[in-house]
């Protein structure tokens, strides 16, 4: 089962969202904290920092607003927790069920997230700029094309390509994607990779008959040559430039 989940990832802040003070049961706290299990808990705006919740059952709690940054939680049991506008920046959450998991605003930046059950979550609205293991079962192409472009802006080139990667394996003739990963490899110094890429992708917008596409395309081919061969020792740093100049049209060419 597919879901559209990145439509905010483009949202780059470090600001998580502002909910409603609610103090915590500490009873609660102090429970998950000495036995692991806590299903149906109430732990609004827990403080569970680099918690080692490694296998704990967390179902059916309720950690709305917690802060469980690079917290443990590696195959632990969140089926049915409400984790809205909580922190899990940093969490390791392999193998960890978040089956029908609640995740609105939850910050999931740089969270490792590989094997994890995902089904029937909805992660629309979460922060997911660095996460880890994200499978492509969660997503359609066009969503870690943005995800893509998400990296790319804050400068994660490689992390960029690997979304890039996924998007390509999920729909091979989706333009922008090769257009998108052409520019993120020459910014890596992989000009030959990247002008394979930027020919594929004006290939693919010439058989769409999107002329935007197709000369787009073939301005990045000339800016990648222009790098492999330059005529001048200057010509390279104004290339640079001219690529970044192209970064605006690639939210507009996916669609």
């Amino acid at each position: 089962m597919r879901f559209n989940i990145f439509s905010t990832v483009l949202i780059f802040t470090t600001i998580s969202p502002i909910f409603p003070a609610i103090a915590e049961n500490i009873q609660h706290t102090q429970k998950l904290l000495s036995s692991k299990q806590c299903p149906n808990c109430e732990l609004t705006g827990a403080g569970l920092v680099l918690a080692n919740l490694q296998g704990a059952n967390l179902e059916g709690a309720n950690l709305s607003g917690a802060n469980l940054s690079r917290a443990n939680l590696i195959g632990a049991n969140l089926s049915g927790a409400n984790l809205a506008g909580a922190s899990l920046f940093g969490a390791n959450l392999t193998g960890a069920n978040l089956t029908g998991a609640n995740l609105a605003g939850t910050d999931l930046r740089s969270a490792y997230l590989t094997g994890a059950n995902l089904t029937d979550v909805d992660l629309k609205n979460t922060f997911l700029l660095g996460v880890i293991g994200l499978s492509s079962d969660v997503g359609e192409a066009e969503d870690f094309y943005r995800l893509g472009i998400a990296e790319a802006k804050a400068g994660h080139y490689k992390d960029a390509v690997k979304y890039y990667n996924q998007a390509i394996s999920l729909k091979p003739d989706l333009a922008a994607a090769y257009f998108a990963r052409s520019m993120a490899l020459a910014d890596l110094g992989s000009l030959e990779r990247a002008l394979v890429d930027a020919e594929k992708s004006r290939e693919i917008f010439i058989s769409k008959g999107s002329q935007e596409g197709e000369e787009l395309s073939q301005t990045l081919v000339e800016i990648i040559d222009l790098r492999l061969n330059p005529p001048e020792p200057k010509k390279p740093n104004q290339i640079v430039h001219a690529i970044g100049s192209l970064l605006p049209s690639l939210l507009r060419l996916a669609f």
